[in-house]
């Protein structure tokens, strides 16, 4: 995203005007005055999802906040520390004017800067490319003091994205899917991104994780976008819903890119009902603010919270929630269009 500030004329003009047309005159040179609303906590059920808006106008410009580095986060020696993060296109792909381009140096810098101030003991990804490009961001947290020698790659149908997980602790057991398939307008559709399994035991304790990357708001001719991504949705739940069945104290944390409010039927299908015993409850992000943003579409200037990370019954009272925050560094936006979030488990 890219934050300016006024320009010097319209800032002297604002103090001899009334702040209402201010805002209007300040709109036609710049943007809206328009704040954004806040999403409402997942735990409240039947709430009405708040409209995604513009971000609060009060934030400081892009060019402020890169000034200075944010320092490094001091941690606990107790404790599982969970990064959800997509990483835009860690992968190779066709990048204005170039082709077949890796992710840009300064990008996997600021992620890894990003990464490695948090020091995560697991991270799961979104948009990552080949195992090559999951184990060059092993290599390189590595070679910045974050060591997770531990990892697993996964995805569906689509060729290029993918999903990864690296653990600091061992991954002990993984699944892989065949038939993650849907019907939509008598055509039959494969999971795009798939569903990465795979559980780590830590300090004696065992973490089920369940990753996934749904479809994008992205128009495709293929078919209708929002009912593509539901149906991805509804293959994810169904999958828990066999897990639970099987064990009902299962310790799943289910996390990724829904891109999709917690209020939609994508957020609804992956979260289940309030009050049925499958229900996942999600972990509370936010930033220093009291933002819950995620994502910033540029191409839309819109600012949405479509990242999830969330737990089913047996794993909620471990949850540190007061602990738990959306990471805000300034490198973000250099690093990726999302921003991550990093769950504390006691």
């Amino acid at each position: 995203m890219r934050f300016r500030e006024l320009p010097s004329s319209i800032a002297r003009i604002a103090s001899g005007f009334p702040k209402a047309i201010f805002c209007v005159a300040a709109a036609l040179s710049l943007a809206s005055c328009e704040k954004r609303s806040e999403t409402p906590d997942w735990d409240t059920p039947g709430g009405t999802p708040a409209p995604v808006g513009i971000a609060p106008t009060a934030a400081p410009s892009a060019a402020t906040t890169r000034k200075t580095p944010a320092p490094a986060v001091e941690v606990a020696s107790d404790g599982l520390r969970f990064i959800n993060y997509n990483v835009e296109n860690w992968l190779t792909m066709d990048r204005r004017p170039l082709k077949d381009a890796p992710k840009p140096e300064n990008q996997k810098r600021a992620v890894i800067d990003i990464l490695s101030r948090h020091s995560p003991d697991i991270v799961g990804l979104c948009e990552i490319g080949t195992p090559g490009d999951l184990a060059e961001i092993q290599t390189l947290l590595k070679d910045a003091g974050v060591d997770l020698p531990h990892a697993h790659h996964a995805g569906g149908t689509d060729p290029v994205r993918h999903l990864g997980l690296l653990s600091r602790f061992p991954i002990t057991s993984t699944n892989r899917f065949t038939g993650l398939e849907y019907h939509l307008d008598g055509r039959l559709f494969g999971f795009n991104r798939g569903i990465l399994d795979a559980t780590v035991t830590a300090r004696d304790r065992s973490y089920r994780f369940l990753g996934v990357h749904l479809k994008s708001k992205r128009e495709v001719k293929e078919g209708d976008q929002e009912a593509m991504r539901l149906s991805e949705a509804r293959l994810l739940r169904r999958h828990i819903d066999s897990i639970l069945n099987d064990d009902p104290a299962a310790r799943l944390v289910v996390y990724g890119d829904f891109n999709d409010s917690r209020q939609s039927p994508t957020g609804r299908a992956v979260t289940g009902s309030f009050n049925e015993p499958g229900y996942l409850t999600a972990i509370r992000a936010r930033d220093s603010r009291n933002h819950s943003w995620t994502y910033f579409w540029e191409y839309h200037e819109i600012y949405s919270r479509i990242d999830f990370v969330t737990v089913t019954k047996a794993l909620r009272a471990e949850v540190d929630f007061e602990a738990s925050y959306l990471i805000e560094d300034p490198e973000w936006e250099d690093a990726s269009d999302h921003r991550p979030i990093m769950a504390i488990f006691r």
